[in-house]
């Protein structure tokens, strides 16, 4: 099966697909009072695709979940918007050269770009969708063997409260080092427009 390509879908047209689909979330009813957490799957590395729930878990369940598949791609599930810095470092040590970064409503990253080159999603497909082997669970898979050497994968998590729950958005690319740190600054745009 051949999926669309980055180039058959302008930007523009990447970045109002995900407006338009954070807006029809924000539309959706609450259904029940549990704060639910809505991961948007990273689709050519700007757009969002598909929305899936994940139940906020309480008591003594993670923030996240890591695996490593044996096909080399790692499963994230995030179940809360806390401790970005661990889950960098256990992605880290499972062979992921990565930058995870979580950005509340409001705010945005600076500088942008944080690299001075980021590749194609098609040239390096850190968060390859559809996700190889069928992965149905909440969350999604990165490939930690495209980041080549001189180069690191940058995660960026968007994360709102939304009728008692959270959504959440997700830009995964690939830069050249250096990577610049994230400086949380004050946006009305869009928190993953790069």
């Amino acid at each position: 099966m051949n999926w669309p390509t980055e180039r058959e879908l302008p930007e523009g047209r990447h970045r109002l697909l995900k407006e338009f689909v954070m807006t029809e979330i924000d539309k959706r009813p609450a259904k029940r009072r549990v704060p639910r957490l809505a991961v948007l799957a990273p689709v050519l590395g700007l757009a969002v695709a598909a929305a899936v729930a994940v139940p906020a878990l309480f008591g003594g369940t993670p923030a996240y979940a890591v695996e490593k598949r044996p096909d080399g791609l790692i499963d994230i599930t995030i179940n809360e918007a806390k401790n970005p810095e661990q889950l960098q470092e256990d992605l880290r040590a499972m062979g992921a050269n990565v930058v995870v970064t979580y950005i509340p409503r409001g705010k945005k990253c600076s500088p942008q770009p944080r690299s001075s080159h980021f590749l194609s999603q098609e040239d390096a497909p850190l968060a390859p969708f559809p996700v190889p082997g069928g992965k149905t669970e909440p969350g999604f898979a990165i490939d930690p063997r495209v980041i080549g050497e001189g180069q690191t994968g940058v995660l960026e998590f968007s994360v709102s409260e939304n009728n008692g729950g959270v959504v959440a958005g997700i830009w995964a690319r690939v830069g050249q080092d250096p990577i610049a740190e994230c400086e949380l600054v004050d946006t009305t745009d869009a928190p993953l427009s790069h």
